[in-house]
């Protein structure tokens, strides 16, 4: 075993060369057949990979799916389910609507003479939300606006301010002054135009008044003054008639208001499709029964009196006999209505219809015609008259103290007789009950205690009880007008009553309306009743002449050269409106002319004359004369050219 050479050790060689990968899969000589050698595994790069995008889209698809879905269902909702809401806020934010006022009707007297017309004239407006800071960017808008305006339209600074920042921070509509002349307006227009230049030169300026506005309107006027404003009445600050015929016939005169709608920017119109208007429609002229000129005649006659007498008031009523129209209804004091600042509160409203007095001896005409036509006495009837008579619990006596007269019936109320008057009506009835029940019946028949028919504001009826209510004293007062009260137009009325042969006709004020379309329509006819026959007023006027013609009768400054004129005299113990206690005298005349052929009744009465006469004869017969005359001749009535059939006023005992 020694000589065996010992194993060698293999020493590793040096290294070779690495072969390409095409050398290396080829299997070389010698090699394991179905082995192939595994190559060397390259070292890894240093690359960083992206994660999947996928999840991220999906999340950015959902939040913009989200979204969408908002904004559909937003719209769906303002434009199918709150659609009308969201369309009505936006009309009323663009669209600015306004009332056009109607043209008021005029007022005429009967021959078409203007007493109440209306003239251009402004409403001044404004919108609340062109004052507030959002518009402006300022905090006090209003109060600078109030200030430029208030001087101009005469009013107080805060009341402006109020309508300019309403409570109602969405209103888009204030009315700041009614019915403003074209010069106010033009004056408001020059200041609001000065600030818009003003505002464009320096860029710094704000126009405070660019929300103020003006809206064409009308102003009532009364050409005339206070000439038959107690008729008239007037215009309230809202545009309503606020007395007489202009409340009376407010929905006659007023017509209908119109409407306008349109788109505004800024405070200006923009022309558009979409305004609407609806126009106004003018009221009906009202042509009155009045005359101008015997109005004016009447109230100058009573206001010169009513001064000169110092008297509390005074009234003249002018009536066509024929036809129941009222010429002239006259007051005093007056007012003006174009100006009621100036005016006293006590003489607005119409005396004549709303002042319920006792009219004293001008009602004994009426207790005659109740005699005559009861055929209990006639005209030249004797009545012995005491200078004292007692009834009941009185002690009745006339104006003067005198012997024991004789008279006759017609010498009663020539003389004006309380006396012989109560004598006269005691005759109508067996017992004084039933002669009380006649002599009511015969008032009730002339209009007393009951409205005259002109449907005038505030008129009274005047009072007059029931028969059987009569006290003691009131069954022999109410015979010679004491104890039973009436309106100046209702003691007018009866006298035309027997001017009218003995037919009552309701008076008119009213002659027709004139509609825009120019078409006149008369009023319809008043009633007629007849109170006493022909006969019996005939008589009546006959009797009255008397008073007038007479030397004893108490009406001889009522006379008039050429004609014939039948009236009565009053002289009552008048009830003070204040305490209710008799204070002072009323004082009338009542009467008609021609009184063989009568056109014209003028009654007038004075309340409460302090100063010279309290007789009606001696302070309203004048005034019955000078009124008279002024119709008679403004109607072109001539006299009739008779003699006055004289009825004996005395007897020899």
């Amino acid at each position: 075993m020694s000589d065996r050479e010992p194993p060698r050790r293999r020493v590793p060689g040096p290294a070779r060369p690495s072969r390409p990968a095409s050398a290396q899969r080829r299997p070389g000589p010698g090699a394991r057949p179905g082995r192939r050698p595994v190559p060397p595994r390259p070292a890894a790069p240093n690359v960083i990979r992206l994660g999947s995008p996928r999840p991220r889209l999906r999340l950015v698809g959902l939040a913009l799916a989200l979204v969408m879905i908002a904004f559909v269902v937003r719209l769906l909702q303002v434009q199918a389910v709150d659609a009308s809401t969201y369309a009505a806020k936006a009309e009323q934010n663009r669209y600015v609507g306004q009332v056009l006022a109607a043209e008021r009707g005029e007022i005429t007297d009967r021959s078409g003479v203007a007493l109440a017309s209306s003239e251009d004239a402004y409403d001044i407006t404004a919108d609340p939300t062109m004052f507030n800071r959002a518009t402006l960017k300022i905090d006090d808008g209003p109060e600078q606006a109030a200030a430029l305006l208030a001087p101009i339209l005469g009013q107080d600074q805060s009341t402006l301010v109020g309508k300019l920042r309403p409570k109602d921070s969405a209103a888009r509509y204030a009315k700041l002054a009614s019915r403003q002349t074209p010069q106010v307006w033009k004056q408001i227009k020059d200041l609001k135009s000065a600030l818009t230049a003003k505002e464009g030169a320096d860029g710094g300026t704000v126009n405070v008044l660019a929300g103020v506005f003006s809206v064409p309107s009308s102003k009532r006027v009364y050409p005339n003054g206070d000439l038959a404003a107690a008729v008239l009445g007037w215009v309230n600050a809202e545009g309503k008639g606020g007395g007489g015929i202009e409340q009376q016939l407010n929905a006659t005169l007023a017509g209908k208001d119109g409407k306008i709608r349109y788109a505004q920017s800024g405070g200006r119109q923009v022309p558009t499709a979409g305004s609407t208007e609806t126009p106004a429609v003018p009221g009906s002229d009202i042509e009155l029964t009045l005359d101008r000129d015997i109005q004016w005649a009447a109230q100058n006659a009573i206001t010169e009196q009513v001064e000169k007498s110092k008297a509390d008031r005074g009234y003249v009523v002018v009536q066509d006999t024929r036809t129941g129209e009222i010429l002239a209804m006259a007051n005093s004091p007056g007012f003006d209505p174009n100006d009621l600042t100036e005016a006293n509160p006590d003489a607005l409203g119409n005396a004549a219809l709303q002042d319920a007095y006792e009219p004293g001896s001008t009602a004994k005409i009426m207790s005659m015609a109740a005699v005559l036509e009861e055929n209990v006495a006639t005209p030249l009837t004797r009545v012995t008259v005491p200078n004292r008579l007692h009834r009941g619990d009185r002690l009745f006596k006339d104006d003067i103290d005198h012997p024991t007269w004789y008279l006759t019936l017609n010498g009663v109320l020539a003389k004006s007789s309380n006396i012989g008057t109560i004598l006269a009506t005691g005759e109508l009835g067996k017992t004084q009950a039933e002669a009380n029940r006649v002599l009511s019946s015969y008032l009730r028949k002339f209009g007393l205690g009951s409205y005259t028919g002109v449907g005038f504001p505030g008129e009274t009826k005047g009072i007059l009880a029931a028969p059987g209510d009569w006290s003691t004293s009131q069954q022999y007062t109410i015979p010679f007008g004491q104890g039973v009260s009436l309106n100046a137009l209702q003691a007018a009325s009866v006298y035309s009553t027997i001017a009218n042969g003995g037919v009552r006709i309701e008076p008119t004020l009213v002659r027709g309306t004139q509609g825009p379309d120019g078409r006149f329509t008369p009023a319809a006819a008043p009633k007629k009743s007849r109170v006493v026959s022909a006969k019996t007023a005939k008589t009546l006027a006959r009797m009255l002449e008397s008073v007038v013609d007479d030397r004893e009768g108490t009406g001889t400054k009522a006379r008039i050269p050429g004609y014939r004129v039948a009236g009565k005299t009053g002289t009552a113990n008048r009830v003070d409106p204040a305490t209710g206690k008799y204070k002072g005298y009323t004082s009338s005349f009542a009467g008609f002319a021609p009184a063989d052929n009568p056109r014209v009744t003028v009654y007038c009465a004075i309340q409460n004359a302090t100063e010279g006469s309290y007789f009606g004869g001696q302070i309203c017969g004048p005034i019955f004369k000078q009124v008279m005359e002024f119709a008679l001749k403004t109607l072109q009535v001539p006299p009739t050219g008779t003699k006055s059939a004289s009825l004996p006023v005395t007897f020899a005992p």
